[in-house]
């Protein structure tokens, strides 16, 4: 192993060893000897088996099967979430041909950020995760399960799954993917329609027809935003059985895939022997594989967010400064949109998760030493399913990349670090894709100018007032002031004057998600300027640096000068409307972003 690797892996244990200790405890004294519907009272396992089928019936009451239960966030807005539309039947099925049973346990909300992008809805986001959170706290709170089929792919709705199902970490959990669309247009010719849209060169007819050939059938979008980066990581934590994360939809590998985990699961119970509760799986050890996979493949920096809030939930203390000390050390091996030109179908075929996750664990980058879903170690990863004669089958994965302009081995890395960067000065503490900005534009020193919404920024670039070299700092969009939402609506305006010559850059305690690209953006800043950071303080024309380089992000000020400003009131009118008014009471409650901004994290980290 990577004398670093070790070293932020032995310092999280030791820093996280009073809540993850009353952690296991919690979930060890939860599990059962036997099936948990057992212990029911007759009337309680009558409420609960009341809906199924005879056969189904018969099967829990005879308390030899596995009770299995199935949480999705099927949802037609999501073109990722749509082909769960079938899954349950087809898992229940999976289910009864080994004499076990699945019962749908709930539904969770899954909003599409690609939708609510610039919209007041988008305000939601980060709420919805603990929404989800919630939602799949209440459908496992029946007892009446032996395990559980998470069912979700995107943005906010994988950490909000996880998230919840850790809290009921006693029992056997496989999150079942559904697979990218096949590929459209390149990601590369959508941009470049966008940028000449926001120039006036393209027309709305254009750029409507660009966007649909992009964002074309069911299935995740194809570029390496959040959803994708969501499969990778599962993939890599072994919670997805191997190879699972990027079999395209409606396809017979990904059929068998599903029934596979359905089948799988049961393996995982008390009763089969072989007991793995989730909660045994994802530890300190899971969690740094995944920020270390993070890093290798420029992946999104909402997971500088999601990953830090899915450690507390398993009574793990993760820090943006574990996630920075990995960074130094991993190389970037993958280029995948934003980072480069190629999909997440192109990055499957050059060798895919088996190629990436051998190469790390060659290089002493990866624990190998972990529990999955398809056993123990993470060897069983290098290998990637396929079908022989109808039967699912898994064969060594490929030792040499199919394209190294995608995917590439660590002797030949992309950059000898990894892709995303904390950022850290007199401004507050960030974070930074540096995988997605050409060297020569990752730093910028320039007059800030100071906006508090996004159409500000886009009224000002269509009156020619931003033809110059300057840092927007586009402030109050932290997670207790307005949610937190993702700011894309300035990407083409931010890039055109790139393109045009001028330095320009972005600092935010907002998010740009898993698609921030060519700009250099120090976002998720915090403290945020709703409580007081030194963003607010901030005025047109103050020197900013930002430093993707050294990872620096500095206003050229004394502290006194700073603290001697007034705070401007923060703006008003983000707090009615589209349902905003329902989530109030959450946003009061979520935690800086460098803690997950996370309404649970004050009650988790009690747990000592």
């Amino acid at each position: 192993m990577h004398p670093r690797i070790l070293e932020v892996t032995q310092r999280l244990i030791a820093r996280s060893r009073p809540t993850r200790e009353r952690y296991l405890e919690l979930i060890r004294g939860a599990a059962s000897d036997g099936p948990m519907r057992a212990k029911l009272q007759c009337a309680n396992f009558a409420h609960g088996v009341a809906g199924c089928g005879s056969q189904d019936k018969d099967s829990l009451r005879m308390m030899n099967a596995a009770n299995v239960a199935i949480v999705s966030a099927y949802n037609d807005m999501l073109s990722a979430h749509q082909p769960y539309e079938h899954y349950p039947e087809q898992i229940k099925q999976a289910l009864r041909e080994i004499g076990s049973v699945g019962q749908f346990a709930g539904g969770v909300p899954a909003m599409c950020d690609g939708v609510t992008q610039g919209e007041p809805g988008m305000e939601l986001g980060i709420a919805s995760r603990e929404v989800i959170a919630m939602s799949t706290a209440i459908a496992l709170s029946h007892n009446m399960f032996d395990a559980a089929l998470m069912l979700g792919i995107c943005d906010k709705i994988v950490p909000g799954l996880l998230m919840g199902a850790l809290r009921f970490g006693h029992l056997p959990t496989v999150f079942v993917p559904g697979g990218p669309m096949p590929s459209g247009i390149s990601n590369k010719e959508k941009a470049d329609v966008r940028q000449r849209y926001a120039e006036g060169k393209a027309s709305r007819e254009e750029l409507l027809e660009s966007e649909m050939k992009s964002y074309h059938s069911p299935g995740t979008c194809t570029f390496y935003g959040t959803a994708n980066t969501n499969q990778l990581l599962m993939e890599v934590m072994g919670l997805h059985l191997p190879g699972a994360s990027f079999v395209n939809p409606y396809t017979p590998l990904r059929d068998a895939l599903t029934v596979e985990a359905a089948q799988q699961v049961t393996r995982m119970t008390k009763a089969s022997g072989s007991f793995m509760p989730l909660g045994e799986i994802v530890d300190e050890k899971s969690l740094v594989n995944s920020i270390v996979a993070l890093h290798a493949t420029g992946g999104s920096t909402n997971h500088t967010l999601h990953m830090p809030a899915i450690a507390q939930a398993a009574g793990i203390q993760l820090t943006w400064q574990d996630m920075a000390q990995l960074s130094e050390v991993v190389p970037t091996l993958s280029h995948v949109y934003p980072n480069g030109k190629a999909d997440i179908n192109h990055f499957q075929a050059a060798g895919g998760m088996a190629f990436l996750i051998r190469e790390l664990l060659d290089a002493g980058l990866l624990h190998e030493d972990v529990n999955t879903v398809a056993g123990h170690g993470l060897r069983r990863y290098t290998r990637e399913p396929f079908l022989e004669a109808g039967k699912l089958v898994w064969r060594e994965g490929p030792q040499a990349s199919l394209d190294e302009a995608i995917l590439r081995p660590v002797a030949r890395a992309f950059s000898p670090e990894g892709g995303l960067r904390v950022m850290e000065g007199n401004l507050g503490r960030g974070v930074m894709k540096v995988s997605a900005v050409a060297a020569e534009h990752q730093v910028v020193e320039a007059p800030a100018l100071v906006f508090h919404d996004q159409q500000a920024l886009a009224d000002a670039f269509q009156a020619g007032q931003l033809e110059r070299d300057f840092v927007a700092v586009m402030r109050f969009q932290g997670p207790r002031c307005n949610g937190m939402p993702e700011l894309h609506k300035m990407t083409p305006f931010l890039g055109v004057l790139q393109d045009r010559g001028f330095k320009v850059a972005l600092v935010t305690d907002g998010r740009m998600s898993g698609a921030s690209g060519k700009i250099p953006a120090a976002i998720h800043v915090c403290p945020e300027a709703f409580d007081g950071g030194p963003l607010a303080r901030l005025r047109d024309g103050d020197i900013v640096r930002v430093d993707g380089v050294a990872g620096t992000l500095t206003v050229k000020l004394s502290a006194a000068e700073l603290a001697d400003r007034q705070l401007p009131a923060a703006p008003t009118g983000n707090d009615l409307g589209c349902g905003r008014e329902l989530f109030g009471f959450l946003r009061t409650a979520l935690s800086p972003a460098e803690k997950g901004a996370s309404a649970f994290t004050s009650a988790l980290e009690t747990l000592k």
